[in-house]
């Protein structure tokens, strides 16, 4: 049975469809990443998951209960971290576990606090602002966050993408020790097929719009704990890459296609440097005026 299920959902903002009749089923303590280019919806499809956004179309269903709007069971973890200036990482936590636990004792939610801050390894950094963190551990700080109110369903919204490639690796790898620990349903969006086939069950590739939707899963058939630098070697996880990566690289050559099709010149021509630079108006074909003049 679904654990969370998008039926046939759309959105659209004002004239323009960004997401069209997406499907998606997601059992219990699966981790499933989407993956796909940059400005095609991700994040849209995040939000509506997230209760931010609500569905033009379609329904969102989490355990059979229709996703009305926000709440502690969705945990998601932002691309920017969303971290409160003033506070410090110990107060970021605590705040968020006081409005989903208020009826913890000051003691309980220091414990409950203390043990999510450890999980990302951050103890020694617990009393410190944001800005007095690097941007991995201020990522760090985000995860715990999200983990600390005990979501259902974690929701990854692109959360290493700024990050440099080590940092990456090393979130990465402690997203998948967390992942073991706490037996969470994960959905993460991703425009990296290597972090996809690294970390996830299923991989499901976001075709491009206007009016995106969801290609067809693909199973992930490579035995955990996977290790990274072996999988570079193993023939299962080149095939898996090669067949993502034609998959979007054949949605990029559908897209160029379509748009060469609709490319039309603008109603514009060169300035004419012989008039006065100061108003000097843009010229236009169906503006240019013909004269003949005949000299006496």
């Amino acid at each position: 049975m679904s654990f969370l299920e998008l039926r046939h959902v759309s959105k659209s903002f004002g004239d323009t469809s960004v997401l069209k009749d997406v499907n998606l089923s997601v059992i219990e303590g699966e981790f499933v990443a989407v993956v796909g280019y940059s400005g095609q919806g991700k994040t849209t499809l995040m939000s509506m998951i997230a209760g931010l956004v609500p569905p033009d179309a379609g329904e969102i269903l989490l355990e059979g209960r229709h996703v009305a709007g926000p709440g502690p069971d969705r945990g998601l973890v932002f691309q920017n971290y969303s971290l409160l200036p003033w506070l410090t990482v110990e107060e970021n936590i605590s705040l968020a576990v006081q409005a989903v636990f208020p009826d913890q004792s000051a003691a309980e939610r220091a414990a409950h606090v203390d043990k999510y801050i450890a999980m990302v390894k951050l103890s020694h950094a617990k009393d410190r602002l944001p800005r007095q963190l690097s941007g991995g551990m201020r990522q760090r700080v985000s995860v715990a966050r999200t983990l600390a109110i005990q979501p259902r369903v974690l929701l990854l919204d692109e959360p290493l993408s700024a990050l440099d490639a080590l940092t990456r690796s090393n979130l990465q790898d402690e997203i998948t020790e967390i992942r073991n620990t706490t037996n969470a349903t994960v959905l993460l969006i991703t425009n990296s097929v290597d972090e996809a086939l690294y970390l996830a069950d299923r991989v499901v590739p976001l075709t491009l719009g206007p009016g995106a939707t969801l290609d067809a899963p693909i199973t992930v058939d490579i035995p955990r704990p996977r290790d990274r630098a072996a999988l570079n070697h193993d023939p299962e996880f080149k095939r898996l890459r090669a067949e993502i990566t034609d998959k979007l690289l054949g949605y990029g050559d559908r897209a160029r296609q379509t748009v060469s099709r609709k490319l039309v010149l603008p109603d514009i021509l060169p300035e004419d440097l012989s008039q006065p630079r100061v108003n000097r108006p843009p010229r236009r074909p169906s503006e240019e005026k013909r004269e003949t003049i005949v000299s006496s």
